[in-house]
């Protein structure tokens, strides 16, 4: 009765004083698709004429309390998603009650310790990806700057849940709160640690050896210490994560334990910022269910080092966090040239400079299935995986012009991806202009080039391959209108083929609408060093939100 009395309340226009003064709120969203054959991008015929994935999230809120459902609906998913997910029903509820001391959610919930290499329950629902864990999250706050967690429960699995439970502690102490001498002091210290295992009953497992099995752990631990340091401009931040022996289907059922290792020092003044980060993850892929492949049912996750890119080119190779073993190295700098000067002008110059390196690590193989595996280098690195380089130069000639100028360097190797072929190397130049004409109407033009040395082959299949040209003319107006039109053309070493795009879109208050129409080129879509293939389409797209 509760969960009808939430949806019922929850399809009005706003939030509503319901069950003695509490409130109700929420959002709908509906993304729909119908797309067509087309032999040249790789767009096949779909049997369904119209894909569609709904949502609707419910929430109550009443002082301390709260309680919440989604009801999903995939009739059919959309390209790119699982087809596991076909159905519709009810998939997430929760009820919590958060006082000032004790929190406590039965139910499904989200939450993760530290940067979340050892535990990292989240949902990303452009990735298709939910990886909830239904059971009890409890914290409690027993003074001020402590904060003691308490997990336990098992993974949701698209309409269904893995069988491996889930369990975890952890703890972090704000030394500045506690420690009362350290109140007023310009150095912020914080210290976290944690500890997570998952239980799942043995399986049969073949050893590499005729007649034997191998012998499985049932349960799994992992644990990880961090600390979070600032003074002034000045941030420093570190998280080491280690893994028992976890023999799963990702490392092909090796006894090799996991580690990782998570550094980020930053500085930041008026008109300047820097930041480098640094990572070595080795066989720290963390699932509920050993024999899962694919993305779904990860307890962990390792952090992206790599920028996101936004522009389309820079994009077409995003890059995934390699889990079974990789080194990374990033900086990342900002500078404000000043007004008044030469270069700056009236408005100043912005200028942006960043780079990434990632690469296997140095390992030399010791056995098969059922052994070691392999032993590797602490600091020694394998084959490049990924790398790039952009520099980004913004300019406001005035109150109403503005051009954003970029160049980009991305290496590319396709073994990231488990595909065979040659590394990519690719030239991106972008330029990105701005006019207000006025308060109520925007233009904005972009240009893309990208020259690379890759080729297509029918053996490979890789649309990404050859020379790309691209252009776009935005224009927003009223506020509440945009309209948008962009074509992606290879014009050499590629497939030849073309990708116009058209799409419009209409905002009032909290719902928003937006249409489009054209074709979708296949690849990848990675957000976060999360990622998907996303298969080629060609039609008509929609999408409808609205927030009460």
């Amino acid at each position: 009765m509760l969960i009808a009395a939430l949806v019922a309340f929850g399809l009005t226009s706003k939030a509503q004083n319901v069950l003695g003064g509490g409130q109700v709120s929420g959002n709908i969203q509906l993304d729909g698709q119908i797309s067509r054959a087309d032999s040249l991008i790789g767009s096949e015929n779909v049997p369904e004429k119209l894909l569609m994935n709904a949502r609707a999230d419910i929430l109550y809120t009443n002082g301390n309390f709260s309680a919440g459902l989604r009801f999903e609906a995939y009739q059919n998913p959309m390209l790119g998603f699982n087809a596991a997910y076909k159905g519709q029903g009810i998939a997430n509820y929760f009820a919590a009650y958060n006082g000032e001391k004790l929190g406590i959610t039965a139910g499904n919930f989200y939450d993760q310790f530290g940067n979340g290499m050892i535990l990292r329950a989240y949902e990303d629902r452009y990735l298709g990806l939910d990886n909830s864990i239904r059971g009890f999250n409890v914290k409690y706050r027993p003074i001020e700057g402590i904060t003691l967690k308490g997990v336990i429960g098992q993974q949701r699995v698209y309409w269904d849940y893995g069988q491996g439970i889930v369990r975890g502690l952890d703890g972090e102490i704000n030394l500045n709160s506690v420690i009362k001498p350290f109140a007023e002091s310009k150095t912020r210290i914080t210290l976290g640690a944690g500890f997570v295992s998952k239980y799942e009953a043995d399986e049969t497992v073949p050893s590499s050896v005729p007649g034997y099995k191998l012998n499985i752990p049932q349960n799994v631990g992992a644990a990880s210490v961090r600390m979070d340091l600032s003074h002034g401009g000045w941030g420093l931040q570190a998280e080491y994560a280690r893994k028992g022996q976890d023999p799963n289907v990702l490392n092909d059922y090796i006894y090799h334990e996991g580690e990782a290792l998570f550094l980020s020092a930053s500085y930041s003044q008026k008109g300047f910022s820097a930041n480098v980060q640094a990572k070595r993850v080795d066989n720290m892929g963390f699932k509920s269910v050993r024999s899962q492949s694919g993305e779904m049912l990860y307890i962990n996750y390792i952090p992206a080092i790599t920028k996101q890119h936004t522009y389309a080119f820079l994009t077409l190779y995003p890059y995934a966090t390699q889990n079974t073993g990789e080194m990374g190295l990033t900086g990342d700098v900002m500078y404000k040239i000043k007004k008044g000067t030469v270069l700056g002008g009236k408005y100043g110059t912005d200028i942006h400079f960043n780079a990434s390196w990632i690469a296997a690590l140095d390992t030399t193989t010791i056995g098969g299935r059922g052994t070691e595996g392999y032993t590797a280098t602490y600091f020694g690195t394998g084959d490049a995986y990924y790398a790039d380089a952009t520099v980004e130069v913004a300019k406001k000639f005035s109150s109403k012009h503005k051009l954003v100028a970029t160049y980009g360097y991305v290496l590319f190797n396709p073994i990231v991806e488990g595909h065979a072929g040659d590394m990519h190397h690719n030239h991106v130049f972008i330029a990105d202009y701005t006019w207000k004409i006025n308060k109520k109407n925007v233009l904005r033009l972009e240009a893309e080039l990208l020259e690379s040395d890759s080729k297509y082959t029918p053996e490979v299949d890789d649309k990404r391959c050859g020379d790309w040209i691209m252009g776009l003319v935005e224009y927003n107006f009223t506020s509440n209108f945009f309209a948008c039109f962009s074509d992606q053309y290879c014009y050499r070493d590629g497939n030849g083929a073309n990708y116009p795009q058209l799409s419009v879109g209409y905002t009032h208050n909290a719902t928003r609408l937006q249409l489009g129409y054209g074709k979708q080129r296949e690849g990848i879509i990675c957000i976060g060093g999360v990622c998907r293939q996303v298969p080629a389409s060609n039609g008509l797209t929609f999408s409808l939100t609205h927030s009460f």
